[in-house]
Formats: C-alpha cells, sequence, structure tokens
C-alpha cells in the first residue's frame, strides 16, 4: 500500500478532508479523449482526428476478407473431414470478428464528427464571450 505524505494524510477529526486527496486510481492517471479540454484552439489535422476509426476500420475489413476467404476454401476444396470441420468454424469466426470491428470503426466517425461540431461551436461561444466582456 502506497504511503501518502504528512501533508496529504487524512486526520480523523476532518472527515471531509477525505474529499480533498489526489484520486489514487488509473483512471486519474491516463489521459482520455473525454478530459481533453473543450477550449483547446490547436488545429490538428483530419489524421489525427480519424487516424484510430481508419485503423479499426482497416483491421476489419481485413479480418473480414480473410474470414470470407476461409469461409469459400472450406466449402470448395476436397479436403478431409477434420480440416473442414477446422475452416468451417476458423471462417465464420474471422467473419463475424471482422464486421464488429468494421462497424465499429463506421460507428465512430458520425460520433467524431458530432464532437468536432460541439467543441467548434463552444469555441464560437467563447470568443463571443471573450468579445462582449470587452
Amino acid at each position: 500500500m502506497e504511503v501518502l505524505p504528512k501533508t496529504l494524510e487524512v486526520d480523523d477529526k476532518f472527515p471531509e478532508s477525505k474529499d480533498l486527496l489526489p484520486s489514487q486510481t488509473a483512471s486519474s492517471l491516463c489521459i482520455s479523449s473525454r478530459s481533453e479540454s473543450v477550449w483547446t484552439t490547436t488545429p490538428r489535422s483530419n489524421w489525427d482526428i480519424y487516424r484510430k476509426p481508419i485503423i479499426i476500420m482497416s483491421v476489419g475489413g481485413t479480418i473480414l476478407l480473410f474470414g470470407v476467404v476461409i469461409t469459400c476454401l472450406a466449402y470448395t476444396l476436397n479436403l478431409d473431414p477434420t480440416s473442414r470441420n477446422v475452416l468451417k468454424m476458423i471462417g465464420p469466426a474471422f467473419l463475424s470478428l471482422g464486421l464488429m470491428m468494421l462497424v465499429c470503426g463506421l460507428v465512430w466517425v458520425p460520433i467524431i464528427k458530432k464532437k468536432q461540431k460541439q467543441r467548434q461551436k463552444s469555441n464560437f461561444f467563447q470568443n463571443l464571450k471573450s468579445f462582449l466582456n470587452c
């Protein structure tokens, strides 16, 4: 167990000081897309924005095609029954995994677009607010 420094120790007299301690959870140590500030104005390229969904869709499409090939081979080749049964099990598994990844990537793109629109609107309102306050 990690020992807290003297300045961060919780005093038994003041239970509300427990709320002031820094969080030691893994979620606070990781930077996620949700923790990104809405007010940042650093421009990002389209590749930076859509890189992950493109990679997920590419891998999903590749796995889907691989599953199609394996499934077709299972039904067209004259193989012994054990090899045919293995191919008949593996082919649909790759089909479903590839389709799932492809759909996840395709759904991710509109979510990112919506997020970008919200970020642009918030930047607009921030600029408007600063203009009106001057």
